[in-house]
């Protein structure tokens, strides 16, 4: 099974870079595909996300890890644990 990840986002968020760099090297190991959402273009996620960014949502199962996550809880959002 394929599953698809959102991480919502922001422009110059060292924290959201350095969570999708997380996601890149558990994406070496994993199959998945995610998108990144920038939160600002929408009002209610900027209210939702907005001091808890970067965030990583598993659309399948509309879990959420909010930072800081490591690879381990990346693994486990994604159902390989």
């Amino acid at each position: 099974m394929h599953t698809n990840l959102e991480l919502y986002t922001t422009s110059h968020c060292h924290l959201c870079e350095e969570a999708e760099a997380l996601l890149v090297q558990v994406g070496e190991e994993l199959s998945f595909n995610y998108n990144k959402i920038e939160i600002s273009d929408s009002e209610d996620l900027l209210t939702t996300y907005g001091t808890k960014i970067p965030v990583l949502r598993n659309m399948s199962t509309q879990q959420e890890l909010c930072w800081p996550f490591d690879k381990q809880s990346i693994y486990q959002l994604i159902g390989e644990i």
